[in-house]
């Protein structure tokens, strides 16, 4: 699995500040229905559904946010940088900045946690979140996140 197969460049986004987490996860989910067809209410809903689980902050300023969709047919995602970090209740208590969302059907078992471990570990590069930091281009971003996984595999 790589990232180009589940995020298209129109996923990608910038924004400037989001308000709170609830704000952010329904910017992810106007995002998803936008750029994959997604309900943007169901997104939002099956977003903070999963959260109440437990916060998916997972430090250094990076959050990945996942839900099981009903009726969806691939795993996809989402990608927002926010140019102002927001508290999302990380495990380091840190604000975020780097939001990396997933949606898989409800079916999908171990190609949802295949997509959330190549996420997760593509976000774990410093450097790679240090050059996402650096640009505000949507398809720079796009760029970045789709060729940092090549360079890892090579």
């Amino acid at each position: 699995m790589q990232l180009s197969t589940i995020l298209k460049p129109e996923a990608v986004k910038v924004v400037s500040s989001a308000s709170s987490k609830k704000r952010l996860l329904h910017d992810l989910g106007d995002l998803a229905a936008s750029a994959h067809g997604i309900d943007p209410a169901r997104a939002v809903e099956a977003l903070m559904e999963r959260e109440t689980l437990g916060p998916t902050g997972v430090g250094h300023g990076v959050a990945l946010p996942h839900a099981r969709i009903e009726d969806l047919e691939d795993v996809v995602g989402v990608f927002i940088l926010l140019e102002k970090p927001v508290d999302f209740d990380a495990v380091d208590r840190q604000p975020v900045d780097i939001i990396f969302g997933l949606f898989a059907p409800e079916t999908a078992g171990v190609e949802h946690l295949k997509a959330l471990a190549l996420v997760s570990r593509t976000l774990r590069e410093q450097s790679i979140c240090k050059k996402l930091r650096a640009n505000a281009d949507a398809q720079t971003l796009y760029t970045i996140l789709t060729e940092a996984q090549t360079v890892q595999a090579a």
